[in-house]
C-alpha cells in the first residue's frame, strides 16, 4: 500500500490502490475530463485503459498507481514507473489525472507526494550508482501543476512545441536529392526502417537504449501505418537515409471533429542531412495525409534540438499551437 502525506482534511476523501479492470471506466473518465480541462485533446474509454495497461514497461498498475476517492467516486489518480536515461541516469516519471472540480484543494499534492515516496522506495532497490531524477511533463495550460512542481523543488529542464500545419492547401512541392527515391514500405523494410528510427534517436536528448521489446511494441502499436510512410532510400547504396512515418489516430478524429493526420518520426542519417531530405519527405507526407482526407496535420518539436528542426517545419507551413515542459528533481531533494 502507498504511503499518503499531508492528506488534506476532506470529508469521504480514500486513497487506494488499483482494483483491477472495474475500476477502468472510472479511470477513463477521470484522465478524460482531467485532460479536457487542461486543453488537451484527448478522450479514452475503459478498453483504451486495459490496453495501455497490458502495454506499460517497468510499471504494474496494482502496485504502482494511486486512486483517490470521495465518497467512493473515483476524482483523480497517479502513476508511476521508470525509464533508463544516457548512462548512469534513470528517471522516476509521474504522470498525474485530477477531475477539475477537485483541484486545489491539496488532492493533487497528496497524490504527487505519495508517489513520489513509491518510487523512492523503488529507487532504493535499484543500483546506488545510478543518478536519480524524477520527471514530470507538464503542458502550458497546467499553471497549477506548474506551480505543485516548482513548490515542491522541480526546475523545467526542456520543452517541447505541438505544431500544426492548419490546411493540407498549398503544399510546397520539393523534390528529392538526386540519388535517392521513393519505395513503397514491405514486410522485408520494417527491420531497416527502424534501425534509422535507432540511430536517429541516439542523437535526442535524454536518448535511452532502443531494445527489441521496443520493437515488437512498434510493430503491434495504433501508430503502425506503413501505408503512409514516406521513406527514402539510396539507389547505389540500397539503404533507408531518411522517413517520415506518418500516422493518423482515427477515433481522437472522431472525438474531436476534426481530419488530422501526424508528421512524425522524422529521421535523416547523418551524412544526408542538410541537402533537402526532410523536406522533400514531409512534402510528401502531407500529400498522403491529404490524398486520404485529411485536412491538417501536426507534429511534436523539441525547442532545442540541434538540427534546426523548428524551422524546416516552419518552411513547411507549421506553426505553434501548445509547449509543453519537462521537469526533473533528483529523488534526494
Amino acid at each position: 500500500m502507498i504511503e499518503i502525506r499531508s492528506v488534506p482534511p476532506i470529508p469521504g476523501l480514500n486513497f487506494r490502490p488499483y482494483n483491477g479492470q472495474n475500476d477502468n471506466a472510472e479511470l477513463a473518465a477521470v484522465l478524460t475530463a482531467s485532460e479536457a480541462s487542461d486543453h488537451m485533446d484527448r478522450h479514452v474509454n475503459a478498453d483504451d485503459i486495459g490496453r495501455a495497461f497490458q502495454n506499460l514497461s517497468n510499471c504494474n498498475p496494482h502496485e504502482d498507481l494511486l486512486i483517490a476517492d470521495v465518497e467512493g467516486k473515483m476524482v483523480g489518480y497517479s502513476r508511476g514507473w521508470w525509464e533508463d536515461g544516457p548512462s548512469p541516469q534513470r528517471w522516476y516519471i509521474l504522470t498525474g489525472f485530477l477531475v477539475p472540480e477537485w483541484r486545489r484543494k491539496g488532492i493533487g499534492r497528496a497524490l504527487l507526494y505519495g508517489m513520489e515516496q513509491h518510487l523512492r522506495e523503488i529507487a532504493s532497490t535499484h543500483p546506488p550508482e545510478l543518478e536519480k531524477n524524477f520527471q514530470v511533463n507538464v503542458t502550458q495550460f497546467q499553471v497549477g501543476t506548474a506551480a505543485l512542481l516548482v513548490h515542491s523543488g522541480y526546475q523545467p529542464v526542456r520543452y517541447y512545441d505541438l505544431m500544426v500545419r492548419p490546411t493540407l492547401e498549398d503544399i510546397p512541392q520539393i523534390p528529392l536529392p538526386e540519388g535517392l527515391e521513393i519505395r513503397p514500405v514491405l514486410p522485408e523494410h520494417y527491420h531497416p526502417i527502424w534501425q534509422l528510427v535507432v540511430e536517429t534517436s541516439q542523437e535526442e536528448w535524454g536518448h535511452h537504449p532502443r531494445t527489441e521489446v521496443d520493437y515488437q511494441a512498434w510493430l503491434e502499436s495504433l501508430e503502425f501505418q506503413p501505408d503512409l510512410w514516406q521513406v527514402a532510400w539510396g539507389v547505389t547504396a540500397n539503404q533507408v537515409v531518411g522517413e517520415v512515418l506518418t500516422f493518423i489516430h482515427h477515433v481522437e478524429n472522431n472525438q474531436f471533429n476534426r481530419q488530422r493526420g501526424y508528421t512524425e518520426n522524422i529521421g535523416v542519417t547523418r551524412s544526408w542531412r542538410r541537402r533537402g531530405v526532410a523536406g522533400a519527405l514531409i512534402s510528401r507526407s502531407l500529400m498522403a495525409q491529404k490524398a486520404v482526407g485529411m485536412t491538417e496535420s501536426a507534429l511534436v518539436v523539441d525547442t532545442d534540438n540541434l538540427s534546426g528542426a523548428s524551422h524546416i517545419y516552419e518552411s513547411c507551413g507549421f506553426q505553434v499551437v501548445k509547449r509543453d515542459t519537462l521537469y526533473r528533481k533528483p529523488l534526494n531533494a
